[in-house]
């Protein structure tokens, strides 16, 4: 397995690719990762969605238009985008039409199959209603979207968002993980599992 991470649009929003020999996916979709990909030579089979805030969806319309399949929590909609809010803001944000492929059923014991990979799947709402973290327990990394951040958590004063609900979710599915476990986050750096639960003020 091969994993290259992206960063892009106003928001910095992380997307990661990985490669493997039995298809290629990638998780999170932000703005300018279609081309990136493209210019790389790779083929995307799949596009996983960690939740469908405008930043981490801008590009899915444009990945799906290439033959590769979404896979999210819920089908699309303004409310989980957060368009109309965030051009009440003054922000130009315009997502192209897409659809959900597959809606994902979380399941954090039994796993699900993905080019060659087993995923557990948890819904940790609280920052977003539809926000999801994969995680590969054979390669001891979790992609965890907005839930979990180096140093932080997700804002929870968005439409939909519950500090409580987070932190619950946090606690009953992250925290239980093997300290060494790599998160690998929406925005910003890499950490781990065990980094967190040391120095992350918000799970004090």
């Amino acid at each position: 397995m091969k994993l290259t991470p992206y960063t892009g649009g106003f928001c910095e929003t992380n997307g990661y690719l990985v490669e493997t020999p039995d298809g290629n996916f990638i998780v999170d979709a932000p703005d300018g990762i279609a081309d990136w990909v493209a210019a790389r030579g790779v083929r995307v089979d799949d596009v996983l969605l960690t939740h469908q805030h405008f930043d981490h969806v801008l590009d899915a319309a444009a990945l799906q238009a290439t033959g590769a399949r979404l896979h999210a929590l819920e089908d699309y909609s303004d409310e989980f985008t957060l368009e109309s809010l965030t051009r009440q803001w003054g922000a130009p944000v315009e997502v192209a039409p897409y659809r959900i492929d597959r809606k994902l059923e979380p399941d954090a014991v039994t796993p699900f199959h993905l080019c060659g990979l087993q995923f557990l799947l948890y819904h940790i709402p609280g920052h977003a209603p539809d926000s999801v973290v994969f995680h590969l327990p054979d390669h001891e990394l979790a992609f965890s979207g907005d839930t979990l951040f180096a140093g932080s958590i997700g804002r929870t004063d968005l439409p939909g968002g519950s500090h409580r609900q987070l932190l619950d979710g946090i606690a009953r599915h992250l925290l239980t993980l093997p300290p060494q476990t790599r998160l690998l986050s929406g925005h910003g750096p890499v950490t781990t599992i065990g980094e967190e639960m040391q120095t992350n003020p918000y799970l004090a």
